[in-house]
């Protein structure tokens, strides 16, 4: 009895030893922009409690990044497009000016990879998913995207259904900012809420 009782004991620190480790918390706040900085002149904006980014009339590249590291997280966040969805949610990142190193979460129209990971300024295109997983995309409609980054591993989420997992030894080794992109071109908008970030 008393080892049960001792092993029950046990076991609850244990599990509120994890619980503890992993903090929660909402990266935007639904008013304004704090815990962000914004790089590069596209528009950054809360409007009606949600995120908008939108391509200002210099039609380049834009972020929005967190002003604190995140090395091993879990991020859920729900993004609806308007007219050219091109964005992304990048981790593990540095931005100078409006060039960024690191790697992106893809946010795009239908037929562009949603979910997959891209490497700016480096490698390109790490991994893609099934094309049949585009599916998933619910275009001009609510999205959610969950982003877990753990040592060299990277596993996304859209609307519930895995989209990719890769291991790479070069994200491993990284940490950095989550940022927010506006791709050039011009034309695009994509509304963003309910961000919120687990650190593990």
């Amino acid at each position: 009895m008393h080892i049960k009782l001792s092993l029950g004991m046990l076991l609850s620190i244990l599990f509120l030893s994890c619980a503890s480790s992993q903090k929660t918390t909402s990266l935007f706040n639904g008013k304004d922009l704090s815990g962000w900085e914004v790089y590069g002149t596209e528009k950054w904006a809360v409007e009606d409690g949600l995120l908008v980014c939108e391509s200002g009339p210099d039609k380049n590249y834009g972020y929005l990044a967190t002003d604190k590291d995140y090395k091993n997280f879990e991020l859920t966040v729900d993004f609806k497009q308007s007219a050219n969805g091109n964005s992304g949610v990048f981790f593990r990142s540095s931005i100078e000016g409006t060039k960024i190193a690191g790697w992106q979460v893809e946010v795009a129209p239908p037929k562009h990879d949603t979910g997959g990971i891209y490497e700016s300024y480096g490698r390109g295109w790490l991994i893609k998913p099934d094309t049949e997983k585009d599916k998933y995309l619910k275009f001009g409609e609510w999205n959610t995207m969950k982003i877990r980054v753990v040592g060299n591993t990277v596993t996304t989420w859209l609307n519930g259904n895995q989209m990719i997992e890769l291991k790479d030894a070069k994200i491993g080794e990284a940490n950095g900012k989550i940022a927010l992109q506006i791709h050039d071109g011009g034309g695009i908008k994509v509304f963003w809420k309910n961000i919120v970030v687990t650190k593990i």
